[in-house]
């Protein structure tokens, strides 16, 4: 009898559904909706945010409906609507108005409606990032055509006004970008590596007339047009605003080297310039975390242990380790009469600082923020979530 409940019990074990081997349990949001009508001016991260605890699993729920067209979109009027397999969350899309298409005549045509669904993120933040690059290299903007001249007594361009180009071939034709070359970016880890350098946008110019100089019209300007201004093809490109966000596939580490129009403080809808890019892994819609680095504190009440110097030069060459041994010895007898110099003159300006001991405090989450423009060493990202201000150099890691 004892054996038979034994074996009832392990039946019953294997026939529990299991979760899928590698995954988490995905947890909804405190007070989520069964079901949500999507409105206009509703984004996918807001959508998320209403079922989810944490938006970015988005793609672990999400149910791909084959019987509808676009499936992994969704539009105003949408009904979003939770349900349960397996005893597992799953997010499904009713789509509004479904009906079997009604041919009217022989020239009725498919209208695509991908550009009315909506946005993974508020797409007027981003929108001037997505049309024009941002981040280039000093060779791309250096090998440019240059404006030589803006005309007779001019010193400044504005829109309507025509600029002396040299650096065309001579069957130079169509739409050209004027930029500046802005600031470098740097990378705080270190400061002598230069990871690219902003473009600044001035302009837009057409090509009016071939030869060297060639002859254009600004046709739109940002800001003052000078000479020695940059131009490089307008490139039309594919604008992507539908995308799931997600977490980074492997362990991604970084800093915000950026603010874009110079605020020292950062805020949600903001967009922030980070050191880490498609080399480092990260891709259009990847989530990331923000971190203040937690603050270095003085402890009143624990005195840090002296420190103990115990580096010696032993004079026999052979007993030292050769040559190598003997410079990796003075090296640290070096660092140690350093270390010792700094200890006698912190006791000599403040005879109590050397025996205070200092921890560095945990590092806080201030928010999260989404990768949608990703270069080799740098990315562009909108802050999503600010639960406190976020500044300059903060970190940022998977969520």
């Amino acid at each position: 009898m004892a054996n038979r409940k034994i074996l009832s019990l392990i039946l019953a074990a294997a026939l529990m559904p299991l979760p899928a081997l590698g995954s988490d349990t995905v947890e909804l949001a405190d007070g989520h909706p069964d079901s949500y009508t999507v409105k206009r001016g509703d984004t996918l991260w807001d959508i998320s945010g209403m079922f989810l605890r944490d938006p970015w699993r988005w793609p672990d729920i999400w149910n791909v409906n084959p019987q509808i067209k676009n499936p992994h979109l969704i539009y105003p009027g949408d009904e979003v609507f939770l349900s349960y397999q397996d005893g597992r969350p799953v997010i499904s899309v009713r789509r509004s108005g479904e009906r079997p298409t009604i041919k009217l005549s022989p020239s009725a045509r498919q209208v695509d409606l991908a550009g009315l669904a909506v946005p993974t993120i508020p797409i007027d933040a981003i929108q001037q990032f997505l049309l024009r690059p941002r981040v280039v290299d000093s060779s791309l903007l250096g090998d440019a055509p240059y404006i030589v001249s803006l005309g007779k007594e001019r010193l400044v361009g504005g829109t309507g006004q025509r600029i002396y180009v040299r650096g065309f071939n001579k069957h130079a034709t169509g739409r050209y970008t004027v930029y500046r070359q802005g600031d470098p970016y740097l990378n705080p880890s270190n400061p002598d590596e230069i990871l690219g350098f902003e473009a600044l946008h001035v302009g837009d110019a057409v090509v009016v007339k071939q030869g060297d100089p060639a002859t254009l019209v600004i046709s739109a300007s940002k800001r003052e047009v000078l000479a020695g201004d940059r131009l490089l093809p307008v490139t039309e490109e594919p604008l992507n605003s539908h995308f799931f966000p997600r977490e980074p596939d492997s362990d991604v580490d970084g800093r915000i080297i950026s603010v874009v129009d110079g605020v020292t403080q950062i805020g949600q809808h903001q967009v922030v310039v980070l050191n880490v890019g498609s080399k480092q892994g990260l891709d259009v819609g990847h989530v990331m975390a923000v971190y203040q680095a937690g603050d270095v504190v003085e402890d009143p009440y624990v005195r840090r242990s002296p420190r103990a110097y115990d580096s010696y030069i032993e004079l026999d060459l052979e007993k030292q380790g050769g040559i190598d041994g003997f410079s990796m010895a003075a090296d640290r007898l070096v660092r140690d009469i350093e270390y010792l110099l700094v200890e006698q003159w912190e006791r000599f300006t403040d005879p109590n600082k050397q025996d205070i001991e200092e921890i560095t405090l945990p590092d806080e989450k201030a928010g999260l923020l989404m990768v949608f423009r990703p270069y080799e060493n740098i990315s562009y990202a909108l802050v999503l979530d600010a639960t406190r201000p976020m500044h300059l150099h903060d970190i940022v890691r998977n969520p």
